[in-house]
Formats: structure tokens, C-alpha cells, sequence
């Protein structure tokens, strides 16, 4: 059994992971790579024959794990894409939101080279290679044994972290010797709003797993209702101002949804207009109703008390653009809740040109801002930003929490691997996290005698 870490090696983007067992090739996870100094278009080269690839299994719907399944289906693959039901759905519809934001950005290149001599950003993918690649997906319950061949068996254990999202235990007979290795994808934390904690991993030869949090820990001061409260309380109600959230369409936003209904509803706080302003977010948030029996005990017991979690007597999802423009003329406290999270994109970019400047405006990021976007800009404190093609002094309160991130901290991450008793877990391979991360990561656990790997990218392992 071979292991090969193509993706996600020392950086964060990219999950791309190729286990051989007996010339059965198996790609776990298919995800864009994002890092700053990579042209989109070099997703197209795969470092393997995307037509010798017997099976994808996709461990959930983020695009970092799954956003270049339509690239590798352009390129000659041919088999089936494994993965849980909501995270079938919830990649449709981040993929086809994908090709919007490609087109966009050849709109935007082919503006830029008229009467010049200029090479057009050309999409990665289209429309078409999207509903090819959602027919390839076959779905499988969690903690349900699927046979992939003779040889090979998955199992898939909830992690929490986003609906549908999954750690991959793959069990194989190699030439008669019976050997199992995990394959984390994204580790949740505990508590977190909507989601049911991870479940434990079974008894693993090898493990595969993230490291974003590798190092760092979550507040634990506070509870997220205490954080909305106290926002909430001092920027709509006590002052007559907008709170602006940028907030991920799929996962962040049902969280937050679900966290400011509890509080209206148990009249912690008196009614604030709540707008969700993302098409996508409105779309997604269908998929957690239909899935309603995947969310945790506390969402359930309210959906029997109260109704649905995602809907409250003054919440408004915004559907067309005109509407959303509408919005800079309500004028009366509210809450406006858009994407993109780092503010790279889509509606939320409005929203911040009408109020960037405005004193009463509180601007609360809620996730993490890469360096080089505008949410880092504002995060690090520039007084001027650069907001459609205009300098505007940034004048709003700028706020941060990260009690809304969905990834487990440095002590879940270790927690996570000392499920697996040292002596007989064989490797610890670190994935998908900064190299400091990492390291940090690495040092707690072998402390512990746990052997531990930060494999270089495109670097081969005999298990």
C-alpha cells in the first residue's frame, strides 16, 4: 500500500491524497489550491494520469477538498465520487457557484485587455463539467461499511465541521495483511451551533489529518449567544447603527441564523431586523432542513419547541440584487448577514461601500481572512481600503471572533489523534495547515511518543 500526499502539503489548500493498494488507485479528496503565488489555471496540471484514478472519495463539500473534482473529470476520469448525501448536494452547489465566480473574473480580464495585448483568464471549469462531475457521485451513510472492491472497504465517521462532512476509514487487505488508515478531512469542535460533535475514529494503523488549528486555541471566555448579545445589544439597540457580518454562505451562515434565532426567540433581545443577503446561503440552508435528522440534539429539541431554526419573524433572506440595493435604504438598526467571508467577492463588497464609512456601522468577521484580502486589510487596521475601484476611509468598527470557526483547536486536534493508543498507531501524517502549524502540532504529539510526519508535497509513503 502506497500513500502519496499531492495537495495540502505544508500549506492549507489543495486536500489531494493518492492511496494505491494492489494497482487500485484511490484519490481521496480533490480540492482547489488557492496559495497566493498559483495561477487558477495550474489546477489543470495533475502530478498523476486523472484517467488511471479507479475512485474519488470526497470527505465533504468545502472547496479546498472539492473544488477541482470537475477539472479532474475534464482531464479523463472516469469512476465513481464517494461521499455523504448532504455533501453531495452542498458540492453541486458550491461547484456551480464556482463557475460563477470563474466567469466573473474573465468578464473582469477581457474588460482589462481591450485595445490591449492581453491573455484572457479563462474559466477552469463550466456549467457542464459541474452536472458531469454531480453524476459521478454515489452517496453512503455514515458508519455503514461500503466495499469498494475486494480488497478495499470505506467507512464513513461524522466529524462535525460542516453537514455531510466525514473522516474516510479505509480498510485494505494488501497481498493478505489486513491494514487501516484514516483520512481526517476537516476536524469540527464541540458545541458548535447546528452540528453534532465529531465521533470517535475506530482503531487505525495510520492516520491522515488536518492541522489548521495546530498550535492556536479557540475563546473559551465566552459562548457564542454571549458574543452575539453583547454586539447586538451595544451596535442595533443601544445605538441606532448596522451590524455588518461576512459570513461563508454554507455552514457559517445556518450557525448564525440559528444562534440570533435562539436569542430573539427567548427574548434576550428585542426585535432586530435581520437581513441573509446570499442566493446560495438561501439555497443551502434547504439542504440542512431536508437533513434535519444529521443536526445536533439541541437544534432538533428546538425545531420541536419553536419551528424551524432558520427562520424567525424578522429574518429576511434576500433573493435578487435589486432587493439586495434596497437595503442601503433601511434605515433602521439592523443586522446584514453576506457573503464572501474574507470579502473578496460578491454582495457583501456593496454593503461595505455604503457603510465602510458610515460611524454607526460595526463590521464582525466571524471567520479567517487570508492575507491579501480586503477582510485582512481591515482586520490589520488600514485606515484607507481599496472598494470598487474607490479609497475610502474606513470610519466603522471594525470586530473579530472566531467562536464561529468550525475547525477544532490544537487541544481537539491532539485529542483527536490520542484516540489512537501510541504504540500501535503506526504514523501521524499532518495535512492541511501552515508549516508552523504543523510543526506545532507535531512537537504536542510526539511529547507523547506518537510517530509524526510533515510530508513534502507530491512525496510517496510504503505503509
Amino acid at each position: 500500500m502506497k500513500l502519496t500526499i499531492h495537495g495540502a502539503a505544508r500549506q492549507v489548500t489543495g486536500s489531494m491524497h493518492l492511496l494505491e493498494v494492489n494497482q487500485y488507485k484511490i484519490l481521496i479528496d480533490c480540492g482547489l489550491d488557492y496559495e497566493k503565488d498559483r495561477n487558477i489555471q495550474a489546477n489543470e496540471q495533475f502530478p498523476f494520469n486523472p484517467a488511471e484514478i479507479d475512485v474519488v472519495i470526497l470527505t465533504h463539500a468545502h472547496i479546498d477538498h472539492s473544488g477541482n473534482l470537475p477539472t479532474l473529470l475534464r482531464m479523463g476520469f472516469e469512476g465513481q465520487i464517494l461521499c455523504t448525501s448532504p455533501t453531495a448536494k452542498l458540492t453541486e452547489l458550491l461547484l456551480l457557484d464556482s463557475v460563477s465566480i470563474f466567469m466573473h473574473k474573465t468578464q473582469k480580464s477581457r474588460k482589462r485587455g481591450r485595445g490591449k495585448s492581453h491573455n484572457t483568464q479563462q474559466p477552469l471549469y463550466l456549467q457542464k463539467h459541474v452536472m458531469d462531475t454531480v453524476e459521478r457521485f454515489v452517496t453512503i451513510s455514515f458508519n455503514k461499511p461500503f466495499r469498494l472492491n475486494g480488497d478495499v472497504e470505506l467507512t464513513f465517521i461524522p466529524v462535525g465541521h460542516l453537514l455531510g462532512a466525514a473522516a474516510a476509514v479505509v480498510k485494505v487487505n494488501d497481498n493478505g495483511v489486513e491494514k487501516t488508515i484514516a483520512f481526517t478531512g476537516d476536524i469540527g469542535r464541540k458545541n458548535y451551533p447546528v452540528l453534532n460533535d465529531p465521533e470517535s475514529l475506530p482503531k487505525v494503523d495510520y492516520l491522515v489529518t488536518e492541522s489548521t488549528y495546530g498550535g492556536r486555541y479557540h475563546s473559551k471566555e465566552k459562548t457564542v449567544e454571549q458574543v452575539l448579545i453583547e454586539t447586538v445589544d451595544k451596535v442595533c439597540i443601544k445605538e441606532p447603527g448596522r451590524l455588518i457580518i461576512p459570513a461563508f454562505s454554507i455552514g457559517r451562515t445556518q450557525a448564525l441564523v440559528y444562534s440570533l434565532n435562539k436569542i430573539f426567540s427567548s427574548g434576550l433581545l428585542p426585535p432586530v431586523k435581520v437581513f441573509v443577503d446570499s442566493p446560495l446561503a438561501a439555497i443551502s440552508t434547504d439542504v440542512f432542513r431536508k437533513h434535519h435528522e444529521l443536526l445536533n440534539a439541541d437544534a432538533q429539541e428546538f425545531y420541536k419547541s419553536q419551528g424551524d431554526e432558520f427562520d424567525f419573524e424578522n429574518l429576511t433572506y434576500v433573493e435578487s440584487l435589486k432587493d439586495s440595493r434596497q437595503i442601503s435604504n433601511y434605515f433602521e438598526p439592523c443586522i446584514i448577514i453576506s457573503s464572501a467571508g474574507m470579502l473578496e467577492g460578491g454582495r457583501i463588497q456593496d454593503h461595505l461601500f455604503y457603510n465602510i464609512q458610515n460611524y454607526y456601522c460595526t463590521i464582525l468577521f466571524i471567520g479567517y481572512c487570508a492575507k491579501g484580502t480586503l477582510g485582512h486589510r481591515l482586520l490589520r487596521g488600514d485606515p484607507i481600503v481599496h472598494i470598487k475601484d474607490r479609497e475610502l476611509a474606513v470610519y466603522a468598527t471594525i470586530k473579530q471572533t472566531d467562536l464561529f470557526s468550525a475547525h477544532g483547536d490544537h487541544d481537539d486536534l491532539v485529542n483527536t489523534v490520542k484516540q489512537q493508543k501510541a504504540d500501535e498507531l503506526k504514523q501521524v501524517f499532518l495535512v492541511h495547515g501552515e508549516y508552523n502549524s504543523m510543526e506545532a502540532l507535531s512537537v504536542a504529539l510526539q511529547q507523547d511518543n506518537y510517530q509524526v510526519t510533515i510530508p513534502e508535497k507530491g512525496k510517496s509513503y510504503t505503509l
